[in-house]
């Protein structure tokens, strides 16, 4: 899936001369915490969001630093800090530059991006020119309407015979089960796993790996959990 599949198609915007109140006032009726931000010929500048309004003299929140740290910090930084504190202006506290993500971009990327960055949203560019946005809300979107129905008819129209040869291939793709030892049976839609683990991870990653199979109405669990001081007393007496 590429980030166009998944992206927020309309976007408002707003620009750095706009005011403070102007972008609070958009934000608070669309409902979104954060707002692309474009120059005079509609080009991405910035984002504003509601973490670079957080530090705010009419919230008297303002950073107060011990005088040896503020000289260390240097006057750059202050009088920085000191105009996004107080100016009613957006240029003047959005964060850039800003990171942006390209249309075509594998959805991956975006959630990478996202990860790594911790923020919520990424702005979408076609040829450098904003056309969307993809959030963390949209990639729940995508992934609740991915996410299969309890009752979808067809996960009932699987025989045993095909959702046993399902589990043994989801199995062996599996590197995290490779020095497992299981045996797996299906009766009527019922899973019956038995053998031995490594981890209680393993055990609950196997759990979720069988629930997860079209057809599979219950699971009964007979794994065991070798532990590793159990696995060498085990080889320590062959």
């Amino acid at each position: 899936m590429k980030v166009a599949d998944a992206m927020t198609c309309q976007v408002r915007t707003v620009l750095a001369t706009d005011s403070v109140s102007l972008a609070m006032q958009i934000m608070r009726g669309v409902r979104v915490s954060g707002l692309p931000v474009l120059d005079g010929d509609g080009h991405l500048v910035g984002m504003v969001t509601t973490g670079d309004l957080l530090r705010r003299a009419e919230l008297g929140t303002e950073r107060h630093r011990p005088h040896w740290l503020e000289k260390i910090l240097g006057p750059r930084r202050m009088a920085q800090e000191y105009m996004a504190s107080h100016s009613r202006r957006i240029g003047d506290l959005m964060t850039a530059p800003v990171l942006t993500i390209d249309e075509g971009a594998p959805l991956i990327d975006a959630v990478d991006l996202l990860e790594k960055h911790h923020i919520k949203r990424l702005p979408v560019t076609h040829k450098g020119r904003l056309i969307g946005i993809i959030s963390r809300t949209d990639l729940m979107r995508i992934l609740l309407e991915r996410l299969p129905s309890a009752d979808d008819a067809a996960t009932r129209m699987w025989s045993d015979a095909q959702i046993q040869r399902h589990i043994a291939e989801e199995i062996g793709q599996q590197p995290w089960l490779a020095q497992a030892a299981v045996q797996v049976s299906v009766h009527r839609g019922t899973v019956d796993i038995c053998g031995t683990v490594a981890h209680d991870a393993m055990r609950h990653a196997l759990r979720v790996l069988l629930e997860n199979t079209p057809g599979v109405s219950q699971v009964m669990d007979r794994l065991l959990v070798q532990r590793r001081r159990d696995r060498r007393h085990s080889l320590a007496h062959r």
